[in-house]
């Protein structure tokens, strides 16, 4: 899917266009930074998040785009947020995060299961967690964190909500039973999921960035200098265990950019990129 709202499928052979649709076409409106979902593919459907009145959440036809359904009963704008499939009380289901919610959506028929208030601030980015019946958020701009208990008969409970996790777009990730990323103000932080308390915070070794998981490390990637640091998985404090630099760097970016995208690894390589440049790296071993 393209900033401006264009989901496209392409023939992975050949690069011929299968199919195309706009979240305009679903009732969309662009939010102010543009789409940057990672629409998810489930049972032979592409789910998406083109927000408005037609529907907030939307499936398609994987093979040819055909709209199965949207979500008719949830119609907030979207935000930029990626849905993701979990099971809540041995139930199926789609998380997505708005601006001014939290929801579970019947991935049969798009309907809603449960839905609760989360008051974010500008933009909502980082994408839910769930582990059991319980539902994380975190978002930047001062915003905070909240875990979310989902009862058998849809009810939701607040069990915390805190300000230990003000995480802006770097993601976090669950590791166990705890929460790692990084927090404005605080720095990289492990955070217990449970009672949303701190574990340990680190601010002066690396900047503000992004982070994904593997084989008991954190990979984390500074925004501003472009460093890459592995951080070993412990609630002892923060334990490096070796980092680099990106070289080259791009030239293209803006005086005030940053290297948003997140660190990505498949099959022991880790792929990282800088507006124009891909680097991928062996990790393997």
């Amino acid at each position: 899917i393209s900033g401006n709202g264009k989901l496209v499928c392409i023939n992975r052979t050949n690069g011929d266009l299968v199919w195309s649709k706009t979240m305009k076409d679903l009732g969309g409106k662009v939010p102010n930074w543009g789409y940057t979902e990672s629409v998810l593919h489930d049972n032979g459907h592409i789910i998406c998040t083109p927000g408005g009145a037609k529907g907030a959440i939307a499936a398609l036809e994987a093979e040819t785009g055909k709209v199965v359904w949207q979500s008719s009963d949830f119609k907030d704008g979207a935000q930029y947020s990626s849905i993701i499939k979990a099971t809540i009380n041995d139930v199926p289901q789609y998380i997505q995060r708005t601006m001014k919610s939290i929801v579970g959506i019947n991935p049969d028929n798009g309907k809603v299961l449960w839905k609760t208030n989360f008051p974010g601030r500008t933009a909502m980015i980082p994408t839910p967690i769930v582990k059991g019946n319980t539902v994380y958020i975190t978002g930047g701009y001062g915003t905070g964190c909240t875990l979310i208990k989902i009862t058998p008969d849809w009810k939701t409970k607040e069990v915390y909500f805190n300000k230990n996790m003000k995480n802006h777009h770097g993601g976090v990730v669950l590791y166990k039973d705890s929460v790692f990323g990084y927090s404005d103000g605080v720095g990289w932080i492990m955070q217990d999921l449970e009672s949303g308390e701190e574990i340990w915070s680190e601010k002066s070794k690396l900047g503000k960035g992004a982070v994904t998981f593997a084989d008991g490390h954190f990979y984390c990637l500074d925004e501003n200098k472009g460093k890459v640091e592995l951080i070993e998985a412990s609630k002892e404090g923060y334990k490096s265990k070796g980092s680099f630099t990106l070289s080259p760097q791009s030239e293209i970016r803006a005086s005030r950019g940053k290297i948003w995208t997140h660190p990505v690894i498949v099959d022991g390589k880790l792929y990282l990129r800088d507006q124009d440049l891909v680097y991928c790296f062996d990790i393997s071993n």
